[in-house]
């Protein structure tokens, strides 16, 4: 398994090779063009950083099975897009081009028309903009003050911590301080509990941002792979037992991107296993609310109710209601949750306070609205599903529970040059290997359900085209499982 290169890294021929994987779009393309857009996606996904160094070319051509020539030809398209430079007697590193370079899922679409199935984030409900004129009402009662509130407001907290109540997790709102995301959370998180050089656990494949986040921590992710029909409990305590990671990662609900759900025992088990081997956990919620299947309040408790000592809960208003909110949240216990609003304060002083009225308003009575939210969800996910069947009736797909994305088995090591040609059908894809630790995942490829029905037929047809691409035909490329 490719492992991951510090910035300002040399590179092996053999280690490239590998992270490019099967890059060839196909025979009639110049292959120049598609090393080019695999190297490129590399980039793009941070899986080279700024200023690793290259291979040789002649290294490179020896490693890849092409002429040099091919291999001058990609480094000069590279260098005509600024993501390389190079000095005689030096070699090639990639560079910082004229205009930012982002991760996948952020990027600029290609054009206005394009559909970007990367970004598992819904549009705002209708209700938002009535809940916003209630606020604009509340705002004065609390422009008389500074404006700053480290733990967060307390009508909203009392909120959130009526709703883990409900969920069979008895909670206070001196538990519950709000962020400004669940990024945000994870940030604040790792900057209390985790040195320089600590290890975090984290499941494999998981939500990228969130091993960026611990990367930049200067932390070391250690990955234990979920198995296709749910956590490896074993896995997680002998590598807790061994490695003795200063923090755990963990999405029990709808994890992303595979959609599995960690059941009431298993819950239970690896709440032992927390205790016994003494370990901290940040639980990602940011999905729980979203089961497409039935009502959350009837699902298994959260997992901090197993081992609420051992456990901080990490929530957000982004995917069950809007990202522009910007809204998310921790609960902990009491004095862990002071000394997390501790250490906000060398980073902000508290979150916007008129976007934390909007979410209270949207909180008050949230049964109705989280309902409508969760059967307009459902209705996405069994278009996209429907049109996967009829279009890619090859391709493995498990239906989730909840959440908002298909994790899709594909029949071959394709998913990053899919990515690459999906661009050229208007489609704006994420592949697999963004969500490994260390890449790969190439036979698995992450779609977005949160578009509206008639979005996702159009997508999935663009799909298919950019699939029959890669073979030549759309049949023999391309069970719902």
């Amino acid at each position: 398994m490719s492992q991951a290169l510090p910035a300002g890294g040399r590179i092996s021929a053999p280690h490239l090779a590998d992270l490019l994987g099967c890059w060839r779009n196909g025979p009639h393309r110049a292959q120049s063009a598609d090393l080019a857009a695999a190297l490129r996606l590399l980039v793009l996904e941070g899986r080279l950083p700024v200023g690793t160094r290259l291979p040789a070319e002649r290294e490179l051509a020896q490693a890849l099975d092409l002429s040099r020539t091919t291999v001058t030809a990609m480094l000069d398209r590279l260098r005509e897009q600024d993501l390389i430079a190079s000095r005689r007697g030096a070699g090639s590193w990639i560079t910082l081009p004229g205009r930012p370079v982002v991760r996948a899922g952020f990027g600029p679409l290609p054009a206005d028309e394009a559909i970007n199935l990367a970004q598992a984030t819904p549009a705002a409900p209708a209700e938002l903009a009535g809940a916003v004129d209630a606020a604009r009402l509340r705002l004065p009662e609390y422009l008389s003050g500074p404006g700053y509130a480290p733990m967060g407001l307390l009508p909203l907290r009392e909120r959130i911590a009526e709703r883990y109540t409900r969920r069979g997790l008895p909670t206070g709102p001196d538990q519950v301080m709000i962020t400004s995301g669940a990024q945000h959370a994870l940030a604040l998180t790792l900057r209390l509990l985790v040195m320089p050089g600590q290890r975090v656990l984290v499941e494999n494949p998981t939500y990228p941002n969130a091993v960026d986040a611990i990367r930049a921590a200067h932390a070391q992710p250690v990955p234990v792979a979920l198995a296709p029909d749910g956590w490896d409990l074993p896995g997680i305590e002998a590598t807790l037992r061994q490695g003795a990671p200063r923090l755990a990662y963990l999405m029990p609900d709808f994890q992303n991107p595979t959609g599995l759900r960690m059941d009431a025992e298993g819950r239970e088990q690896l709440a032992a296993t927390l205790r016994r081997t003494r370990t901290l956990a940040l639980v990602d919620e940011t999905l729980a609310e979203l089961d497409l299947d039935g009502d959350p309040l009837d699902g298994p408790p959260p997992l901090a109710a197993f081992a609420e000592q051992q456990v901080i809960t990490a929530g957000s208003a982004s995917k069950m209601l809007w990202g522009g909110l910007r809204l998310g949240w921790l609960r902990a216990p009491v004095e862990l949750a002071q000394q997390l609003a501790g250490v906000r304060a060398s980073i902000d002083l508290g979150s916007s306070v008129l976007d934390q009225l909007v979410l209270t308003e949207l909180l008050t009575e949230p049964d109705s609205l989280l309902a409508r939210r969760r059967a307009q969800f459902a209705a996405a996910r069994d278009t996209m599903i429907d049109a996967l069947s009829a279009e890619l009736p090859a391709w493995r797909i498990r239906r989730p529970g909840g959440g908002l994305s298909l994790w899709c088995g594909l029949d071959g090591p394709i998913s990053t040059r899919l990515a690459a040609a999906a661009v050229n059908h208007g489609l704006h894809l994420v592949p697999g290997s963004r969500f490994g630790v260390h890449g790969g995942l190439e036979r698995w490829l992450r779609l977005s359900f949160a578009q509206d029905p008639a979005v996702l037929t159009e997508a999935v047809h663009r799909l298919a085209r950019a699939a029959a691409t890669l073979t030549g035909t759309g049949a023999e490329l391309l069970a719902v499982t």
